[in-house]
């Protein structure tokens, strides 16, 4: 090309010059050297500058190899084709072949390292929050990330963590709502503030965050735990007070014979006497206030007890006397009624001491009339077997117990039922001897009747019984011995006959029948005479009664009777059960 400039066209130029100026050819020759060095030089600089750029693009595969490894070894994409190393190609064509898949890798790489955090993250959160060290809902900083080992099999191990602490706080929160539900439940019965009670656990309890937000700490439930403890404590403390109180008002109103519209006064507080604690839900039904009311009302009552202290004393007094007299044990009324007048009025004793001791002396009353209660039944079976047979003797000698009159064949039933009750007899008297033997030496002392030892009762039963068989057999051979005189005079069939002079024991005793006696009184009545008769006295009055007649029928009542100097020895030196 016409006007190019080369090296040539430079050098003609440069010899034009030259040979103008007149230059030498060793000056010449020095500057053609000169120009050969310098172009040496810039031959050497690209030389070099090609080598460091092929030692680059050496170093970058290299780098680009071991990158490829190191992803596949962490992501653990082992199914993922290498580019296979090409040996006789460049070494730009080998970049290129090995950069598509480097760039492949790293995308499912930041991928993966966003799964990992993502998951990681949540589990930092949950255990945070388990911890305490974490509040629900807040942010916890971006975790640490392996990048050397971001396998699918190491993600799916977080996954699975991440699920089980999932679970975890799950049942973590309905433990929390079932303490405050339990919570809420207690400061209802016990008339507590639910709201500052639940939030003085932590403040995410309020009924206004929600539920996914509540604290699932263990600090959390252990705090919850030892409220809910707490408050089943004072529940239970509570309840147990307030029966207490319950039972206190009952015992007062009881003493003082309160009225209805008194007692339904604190309906409210003797609801639950008898419950149990986990009965007790009412609202307000074991409140403070409640139980102070109760308190103040035991105080007023207790009070005014002591203002009534003679009136409930006696009517203990009474009770016990009706036990005693139940149990036909007598007892010196008189003297008990001016001791306790004397206690009342010395004020040497509170009220509440006299009451429980007079409580226990009813106790033990009770436990000496259950004592004696086999025996009493059995005395009482044969008082009645007793006034049978009296009324068999009366209906034996009635001489027109055969006629067809109103009410004869009910007389004939009732006989048929009274003598087989009066075979027993014997058989009832000697088991009452052998119970009444053991209860005497098992206590050490004598069983008495209406202070009477029934023993002496007994045995003179026994005895009576044997005299009435020999006055019967005496009086049938004295029939006997008239039927045959009348058979020898030859007196006609229907001429008078001589009666024989009726024996004292067939007449009719004071002692008590069915079908009425001399003076009315049963014969357990008569015997029953603490009860009935004032005392002692009337026992006595009773006995001299029974030893005038002592020959008539035998029956309790007339060995009662006939027993007059032992009862009124026993009743004068024994010892009598004492009130206070």
């Amino acid at each position: 090309m016409a006007g190019e400039i080369t090296c040539g066209s430079l050098l003609q130029k440069l010899q034009l010059i030259w040979d103008e100026v007149g230059e030498s050819d060793e000056d010449r020759d020095k500057v053609l050297y000169q120009l050969d060095q310098e172009c040496l030089d810039v031959y050497k600089r690209k030389v070099d500058q090609a080598t460091n750029s092929r030692d680059l693009l050496i170093q970058a595969l290299d780098d680009s190899k071991i990158e490829l490894a190191r992803l596949l070894s962490a992501l653990g994409e082992k199914a993922i084709a290498r580019t296979p190393e090409k040996t006789s190609g460049t070494i730009k064509q080998q970049l290129a072949a090995i950069a598509p898949t480097l760039e492949k890798l790293n995308k499912q790489k930041n991928e993966r390292v966003r799964e990992f955090i993502n998951v990681q993250s949540q589990i930092d959160q949950i255990c945070g929050e388990i911890a305490g060290t974490t509040e629900v809902g807040e942010k916890v900083a971006t975790p640490q990330i392996n990048e050397d080992d971001l396998t699918l099999e190491r993600l799916e191990e977080f996954r699975s963590q991440l699920q089980e602490l999932e679970k975890e706080k799950s049942n973590r929160l309905e433990k929390v709502l079932d303490y405050v539900n339990m919570i809420h439940d207690l400061c209802t019965v016990l008339g507590m503030d639910f709201l500052s009670t639940v939030t003085e656990v932590h403040p995410s309890l309020d009924d206004s965050i929600g539920d996914n937000c509540k604290s699932i700490s263990n600090d959390t439930l252990s705090k919850l735990d030892k409220t809910v403890a707490t408050l089943n404590e004072d529940k239970k403390s509570r309840l147990s007070k307030l029966q207490e109180l319950a039972g206190q008002l009952y015992d007062l109103w009881d003493l003082m014979d309160a009225p209805m519209q008194e007692r339904s006064m604190f309906d409210h507080v003797t609801c639950n006497r008898s419950a149990s604690v986990d009965k007790v839900t009412a609202p307000g039904a074991l409140a403070l206030d409640l139980i102070e009311q109760a308190e103040v009302e035991v105080q007023r009552l207790d009070q005014l007890k002591y203002s009534k202290m003679k009136e409930i004393a006696f009517k203990k007094q009474t009770e016990l006397e009706d036990i005693y007299a139940g149990a036909h044990i007598v007892i010196d009324t008189a003297a008990a009624h001016e001791k306790i007048l004397a206690l009342i009025e010395a004020g040497n004793i509170e009220p509440s001491e006299l009451i429980a001791d007079m409580d226990s002396q009813i106790s033990k009353a009770k436990e000496e009339a259950l004592s004696r209660k086999e025996i009493l039944d059995k005395v009482e079976r044969w008082m009645s077997a007793c006034e049978e047979e009296s009324w068999l003797e009366d209906y034996n000698r009635d001489d027109n117990r055969y006629n067809s009159s109103r009410g004869a064949h009910l007389n004939l039933k009732r006989a048929e039922k009274a003598r087989i009750l009066v075979n027993k007899i014997p058989a009832l008297v000697e088991t009452l001897v052998a119970k009444t033997r053991a209860w005497e030496e098992s206590r050490g002392m004598s069983f008495m009747y209406d202070g009477v030892p029934l023993l002496a009762m007994l045995d003179e039963y026994v005895m009576l019984r044997q005299e009435r068989e020999e006055d019967k057999k005496r009086m049938r051979e004295q029939k006997r011995y008239i039927e045959q005189q009348l058979n020898t005079d030859h007196e006609g069939p229907f001429g008078s006959r001589v009666s024989p002079n009726r024996p004292v024991s067939a007449k009719k005793v004071p002692g008590a029948k069915s079908n009425g006696s001399a003076n009315g009184t049963p014969p357990n009545r008569r015997l029953s005479v603490s009860g009935h008769q004032n005392g002692s006295h009337a026992a006595r009055s009773g006995g001299k009664d029974g030893k005038r007649d002592a020959a008539k029928t035998a029956s309790p009542g007339n060995v009662a009777a006939a027993k007059e100097d032992a009862s009124s020895h026993i009743s004068g030196t024994d010892p009598v059960p004492s009130t206070p």
